[in-house]
């Protein structure tokens, strides 16, 4: 993976906007941490993730039909962690004592996942080249799927706009089967440290344990107490993770994968036009900000413009920040991309798959793209 630097195009509207947020935060005297909101969001989502999983194994739930709906439950549950509890705290923004931090960013542990490998992919590689093809993973999914104009295009592509949804729904559990040890594969390969203390052996094993002990935990255990058919239980593992990988991907793709965005390219000294922050602006979108519960439910991250210029602040103060960015926007003639619902969102992103299941040629592409 070569080199990519960013150029100090507008350098001054991240210096206003940066030294207007922490003003706001020392005027109002509070910290840019998680507070008693993010608490309250994670005893919810522990109990929409944990309490179906006590039911059904204490045999307090016993039907096919309510064994199933408390696997969609957990699923829902599952999403809910990662986005209000498990982002923040791996961002470093879930509490101002970072034990805490490492303690709550395990929690992927009890999603099926690998913190290490996800905060490389997702805090150094999403967040620090967004939308940049080469770079950022979130826009390179397996072929079958184009998410980037600079992507080869093929024939099948027509049509992913229809059956996306079904490989959205596999996130989750393509991490608790080849995901986390082809990363790690790739990441060792790019000679990366995924840990400052840690050897990469010691992190292989790391994954490998963890992989048994969730299959233990979230599995064989179900399949030893729960009183129905096994096949009705893996039914159940299988729905509670198809439903969290498409409630996170749809979540996420909204807010990168429309045609507001750009996908730049670095010219032939591998520097990109824009500044980091700036270039957060044209790669990314906010949507439905003004839906107080659907932002509760997704843990912010419909502010994903402010996330993104500020991932070290919890998102339990994206909403008052948007004003800040939106304003100093407009004020450096830089766009501030969003959409006013969830729904415009999904349907923005649709058409997005569509023009890139279409378009072959990235000098003939719409709005929205970079060449």
């Amino acid at each position: 993976m070569e080199n990519v630097r960013y150029s100090k195009y507008k350098l001054d509207f991240t210096t206003d906007l940066r030294n207007t947020v922490n003003e706001y935060f020392s005027k109002n005297k509070i910290q840019q941490y998680g507070n008693q909101k993010i608490y309250l969001k994670t005893i919810f989502m522990g109990l929409l993730y944990f309490a179906p999983f006590i039911l059904m194994i204490s045999g307090v739930v016993s039907s096919i039909f309510f064994v199933l709906l408390c696997w969609f439950i957990m699923g829902l549950g599952m999403s809910g962690l990662g986005m209000v509890t498990m982002h923040d705290a791996n961002h470093g923004s879930f509490s101002r004592h970072q034990w805490v931090n490492r303690l709550f960013g395990n929690s992927l542990y009890l999603l099926g996942g690998f913190p290490p490998n996800w905060r490389f992919q997702h805090n150094t590689l999403h967040h620090g080249f967004t939308n940049v093809d080469g770079h950022d993973e979130d826009i390179a999914p397996p072929g079958i799927l184009r998410f980037s104009p600079h992507r080869p295009l093929k024939k099948i592509h027509r049509y992913q706009y229809i059956y996306a949804w079904f490989f959205y729904s596999l996130m989750t559990i393509s991490w608790v089967v080849t995901k986390d040890f082809n990363r790690y594969g790739k990441y060792k390969g790019m000679g990366v440290r995924l840990s400052r203390k840690r050897k990469m052996n010691s992190l292989l094993a790391d994954i490998v344990i963890s992989k048994i002990a969730y299959y233990g935990v979230f599995l064989i255990l179900p399949l030893l107490t729960i009183s129905i058919a096994w096949y009705w239980i893996i039914a159940g593992f299988l729905l509670m993770h198809f439903t969290s990988g498409l409630v996170l991907s749809s979540i996420f793709q909204t807010a990168h994968v429309v045609p507001s965005s750009e996908y730049p390219v670095p010219d032939v000294n591998g520097e990109l036009d824009k500044n980091w922050a700036v270039h957060q602006l044209y790669t990314t979108s906010d949507y439905a900000p003004k839906s107080r519960i659907f932002s509760w439910l997704v843990g912010g991250l419909n502010y994903q413009v402010e996330h993104h210029l500020f991932p070290n602040i919890s998102h339990v103060h994206y909403r008052n920040i948007s004003k800040i960015v939106q304003a100093k926007a407009k004020k450096y003639d830089l766009p501030y991309h969003v959409n006013n619902s969830f729904a415009s969102a999904l349907w923005q992103h649709i058409q997005m798959l569509r023009l890139l299941g279409k378009v072959q040629n990235v000098g003939k592409l719409p709005m929205g793209f970079q060449e």
